[in-house]
């Protein structure tokens, strides 16, 4: 899953979604913490993939991410974060919508991402679920921005999205779901 409005509120500008610049400021929204333990407890991976490029540009600093992670740490029972912290410019592999991330912890923790989900709330999010072969869940946040194309399924919320997982019982259709 994504970090920034999936996990936390994101800090929205002008239409736009920035990760918040503070421990102090993140804000882990509401439902969470029940939905991610509910995963979590069906025996699925908890694994956050976020896209920090702040830190390359100077904007935010490593120290204070990784603060924002042990926070995450020691409030959900996450099993891994995988981070890029680069920006477009850099071409990188791990940058969503590129799928490194996803690749590297099915590599390092054997998973099978045809049989796994990712819910984010930004089209790079669903570009790289897709890229990888899961199935995605869209959190709609209303941002003013790029759409994602063709999620699996839309939601409105994490929790929204863990209760459609467990539904399933692990096994994600072909089909396109839309929830209201």
């Amino acid at each position: 899953m994504d970090r920034d409005g999936v996990i936390n509120r994101a800090v929205v500008r002008n239409g736009k979604p920035y990760p918040p610049a503070s421990v102090e400021e993140m804000e882990i929204l509401p439902g969470v913490e029940k939905a991610v333990r509910d995963l979590h407890e069906a025996g699925f991976l908890i694994i956050v993939v976020t896209n920090q490029p702040d830190v390359a540009t100077g904007v935010q600093s490593l120290e204070v991410v990784e603060m924002m992670h042990r926070k995450l740490r020691e409030t959900l029972p996450i099993d891994d974060i995988k981070i890029c912290y680069h920006t477009n410019a850099d071409a990188c592999s791990c940058r969503k919508p590129k799928p490194g991330m996803l690749l590297e912890a099915a590599q390092d923790r054997d998973i099978d991402l045809s049989r796994s989900f990712l819910v984010g709330d930004r089209w790079g999010d669903i570009g790289a679920g897709q890229a990888a072969g899961c199935f995605t869940f869209f959190i709609d946040c209303g941002y003013q921005e790029r759409a994602a194309e063709n999620p699996d399924a839309v939601v409105y919320s994490l929790e929204e999205a863990s209760r459609i997982i467990l539904s399933r019982n692990h096994n994600p259709s072909s089909e396109k779901t839309t929830h209201e």
